[in-house]
Formats: structure tokens, sequence, C-alpha cells
């Protein structure tokens, strides 16, 4: 029996990922703060079985401010783990949150570094992002080799996880056994209002505009499992981007929308409209204390065109991602059966 901590449980990846871990006969301890919430955990078990309350029971839920190194090595001591999944991080679209995210971030990295040092844990998986990446030169993909250049475009979020990797590459130097994942915009259920999930929500009101941006997109449970299997390897003292497809804002809007059963967006938004969308967006936020609705980082990643390379995860175990439009149907259908719940006079 594999005994496995896993930070951040109560977020996207770190659900299904318990989820994930459950299904084999592990002993499962999640570290969170003591204001955190798990109905969510509950909610995202429900999507795969009809009997989500006997896989939470299962769970040794420890609360633990990530902040304070000494908690950390006390949470992770009582928990009696051999593995540690890292996949908490703080985010945050507020500009006046920005160093508050990048230091929260790195602070709980290498507080979590040096217990699985101090605690001789046999090996960490750090959740990053295709965000922590260099980049490519013009019309080559990205890949994990891609040299980091330091640059005003680059995002706080981009760069807590950059700083952050730095600290997991600092504790491999020093013995530690370490996998990084690197994923691209992972898309599951749940969550609706924040984050990734928030889209079909976005594209489910009606989005009639798209801009020319690429990115890559990858199902959860590519990410989860591809974790696992990483973990479960001899390989240590690397990184993986985990992306299943590059599209097209306007492609994956499409899709969205057909799965939907909306209109998909037909107008092309050009720069100078997209930049009055944001100083409007600015304003709003401004005046009701709410966060934006679109802030500069995601004006500059709506008109990137970024493709990765999932070519190393691939050949190094041999993985087959889940295609994007399966996911998007597989969203989609829990998306509208929770709206269907959800509404009014629905039986609960």
């Amino acid at each position: 029996m594999r005994k496995i901590l896993v930070t951040g449980g109560t977020g996207l990846v770190g659900s299904h990922l318990l989820y994930h871990l459950l299904q084999q006969e592990n002993q499962i301890t999640a570290l969170k703060r003591s204001s955190s919430k798990t109905e969510m955990v509950r909610k995202i078990f429900s999507y795969y079985t009809s009997d989500p309350e006997s896989f939470f029971r299962r769970i040794t839920w420890i609360d633990c401010d990530l902040l304070d190194p000494e908690s950390v090595i006390e949470s992770v001591r009582d928990s009696g783990c051999e593995e540690v999944f890292h996949c908490a991080a703080m985010v945050s679209f507020r500009a006046s949150e920005h160093k508050k995210m990048i230091a929260n971030n790195v602070t709980v990295t290498e507080n979590i570094v040096n217990a699985c040092l101090e605690l001789g844990i046999r090996k960490m998986c750090y959740v990053s992002s295709t965000a922590a990446l260099g980049s490519a030169t013009e019309g080559e993909e990205v890949t994990e080799e891609s040299i980091w250049k330091p640059s005003s475009a680059r995002s706080a979020y981009a760069f807590s996880k950059f700083r952050s990797e730095m600290e997991v590459w600092r504790g491999i130097e020093e013995g530690l056994q370490a996998v990084i994942v690197n994923p691209s915009i992972i898309l599951g259920p749940g969550f609706w209002n924040k984050g990734s999930p928030s889209i079909f929500s976005a594209v489910h009101k009606g989005m009639k505009f798209y801009t020319n941006g690429v990115t890559g997109y990858v199902d959860v449970r590519d990410v989860v499992q591809i974790m696992d299997l990483l973990m479960q390897s001899d390989i240590a003292g690397e990184r993986f981007i985990v992306s299943s497809q590059n599209l097209s804002y306007r492609e994956i809007f499409t899709m969205m929308a057909r799965e939907l059963g909306t209109e998909p967006p037909r107008y092309y938004a050009n720069p100078a409209m997209t930049c009055i969308a944001w100083i409007f967006s600015s304003a709003f936020s401004l005046i009701t204390s709410r966060d934006p609705l679109l802030t500069k980082e995601m004006l500059s990643a709506s008109r990137s065109i970024v493709r990765f390379s999932n070519q190393k995860i691939k050949k190094k175990i041999g993985y087959q991602f889940i295609p994007v439009q399966e996911t998007v149907h597989f969203v989609a259908r829990k998306f509208l059966s929770d709206m269907q719940m959800n509404a009014p006079g629905a039986e609960k």
C-alpha cells in the first residue's frame, strides 16, 4: 500500500487526483487550510461514482498552514507519507495581490521541498504550468527545453510558477527525487465559476467574439494519470509538458458552444476592441471591488499564438492523450446536468 500526501486537494487538479488515487488501495492524506471547504471534493467524486461518500471517507484531512515551515514539517511527518503530490497554489487576477501570490506560491513550495528533504520522502511531484516554460522561436513549438526569458509580458502567475519550480530544482540538487508536470489549460468538470471550467459557463451564456490566439488544452484526467504514472516510475529530475492539443480560441469556443447547444462566436475581436474591453473591465473592477473579467494578462494571452509539444511524455511513457473533442463533450454533459439540477423548481 502506498502512503501518499496531497496538497491542494480541494482544487480541480487535487480533487481529481484524490479520486484517481483512491481507485487503488492507497493510504491518502490531504493537507488543507482550516478555512477550506471540502464539499466540492464530494461533488467532483459524484461525477465518476454513485457513492462518492465511500471514497471521501477514506481521506485523512489535516489542517495545515502551508506558509509555516514548522506546520508543514509536522503535518507531513504526522501523515506518515512516502510520496507527496504538491498541487496547491494561489491564483489571483488582482494586480494588488500579484506580489502576495508570488511570495505565497514560492514560500509554500519551498516549505514542501524542505519537508520532503528533512523527512526523507521517497518522491515528490510538483504541478507547475506551461506558463513557467520558456518561449519558442516563431513557428516552433514550446518544449521542456525552451529557455525562460524574463519579460513584462509574463503574468505574475507565470513568474510565481517559474520561481516555485526553482525551489523544486534546488531540492533535486540536494537529493530529492522529484518530477515536475507543466499542464496547459486544464479542462474538467466542477468549479464552474472559477478557473478553466468557468469557460464553459461563459460560452453557455453566449460568447459572440473570438480572438486569434492559440494555446494548448488537456483533460484533467490525463494530468492526474500522468502524475501518478511518473511517480510510480523510476523517472526523476525531469519536467514534462502535459498537453493534448493546440487549438485556437475560436476552435475551442465553437467546440464548447456546439456541445452546450448555444451559438458559437461569430465576430473577430481585433486588438483595439480587446483593449477597450480591458479598460472597461478594469474600471468596473475598481468601482465594484470585484475581480476583473478581463486582465492585462488575459488580454495578452488572448492574442498570443503558443503551441506546446507533448512529444517528450509520449516517448517517455508511451502516453496517449484524450482528444480535446472528447473532453469537451464529457465536461459539457456534466455542466448541463448541473445547470438542470440547480434550475428553479428542480428536485434536489
